[in-house]
């Protein structure tokens, strides 16, 4: 394998994140507008319409009963996830939100020595402790300077069950990616979330403005795209070298945070992603991931 071959999934899990982040942007103005099971719903309806013809065109073939409840557990994980996180973000600023997050990545690793069998890297794990510091750094900065009152409360409460939840879902992916292709995985991701979220729609659907119905168009469309880049990336890379990378949608939730809903950058925030940015270069440094995995 080529050095430009060994980077391509660490450059496509850094495109996902970005596009992922970017998407938070456009949810948070949606779930702000009509909520966030409305907001969840309506991507998740939206991304399946952009997936399944995918995964069609490819061959899509109903997939094997042990690669079908994958796919399930997965998504029903993935699907609490993504409503608690936008739920987080109707209370906290993205930014963040985001930095409390990164305690899934630091939870993650170490579930992937226990789940997956991975040798923990001392290199990865000094870069894990390194990221999650400058989380610290973050959230020391920004919660320091708000008034703690109850919504802050439960932007917490959600954002930290999102971060358990993100944490089992990392473990997850990479086995899912080892089974299937990055179509049937974004198809499954928010054909399962439809269901699941769709059964509470008949009592808290609220009817969106058209603006509305754009930004959910674009976190669709977002959405495939990064769960698509994280599938191929999983598939190639093992999940110790990935999870820093997801540092990085601090530096994109900062700016989307700023672009769209003028949060303000602050200096332990500036601080804290120039140990982020260290920290990802210090997984990434000097490590190939393993050959390419065929898809079925």
């Amino acid at each position: 394998m080529t050095r430009d071959q060994a980077f391509l999934p660490i450059l496509m899990a850094a495109l996902a994140v970005a596009s992922l982040s970017l998407m938070d942007a456009f949810m948070k103005s949606a779930a702000l507008a009509v909520g966030a099971l409305t907001a969840a719903w309506l991507r998740s309806l939206l991304a399946t319409g952009i997936a399944l013809p995918l995964w069609l065109a490819r061959g899509g073939r109903w997939p094997r009963r042990e690669v079908l409840l994958l796919h399930l557990q997965r998504s029903t994980v993935a699907t609490f996830m993504a409503l608690t996180f936008f739920y987080a973000l109707t209370k906290l600023p993205i930014a963040e939100a985001i930095a409390i997050s990164f305690v899934a990545p630091l939870i993650a690793l170490y579930l992937a020595r226990i789940m997956l069998g991975e040798t923990i890297r001392q290199q990865a794990i000094l870069a894990s402790i390194l990221g999650f510091a400058g989380t610290l750094v973050i959230i020391a900065g920004k919660i320091g300077q708000a008034d703690f009152d109850r919504d802050t409360a439960l932007g917490l409460v959600a954002i930290l069950s999102s971060a358990m939840l993100y944490a089992y879902s990392f473990i997850l992916i990479r086995r899912q990616s080892q089974v299937a292709g990055p179509a049937e995985i974004a198809t499954f991701h928010s054909g399962v979330s439809v269901l699941i979220l769709g059964l509470a729609i008949p009592f808290l659907f609220e009817m969106p403005e058209t603006a509305v119905l754009r930004d959910l168009g674009a976190a669709a469309v977002l959405t495939v795209i990064g769960a698509m880049g994280l599938a191929w990336a999983y598939a190639r890379a093992e999940a110790q070298v990935l999870v820093p990378l997801e540092y990085s949608g601090f530096l994109w939730a900062s700016l989307f945070g700023w672009l769209f809903f003028a949060e303000e950058l602050t200096l332990p925030t500036a601080a804290g992603t120039a140990i982020i940015i260290a920290a990802c270069w210090l997984a990434t440094r000097g490590r190939r991931p393993p050959p390419p995995i065929e898809q079925v």
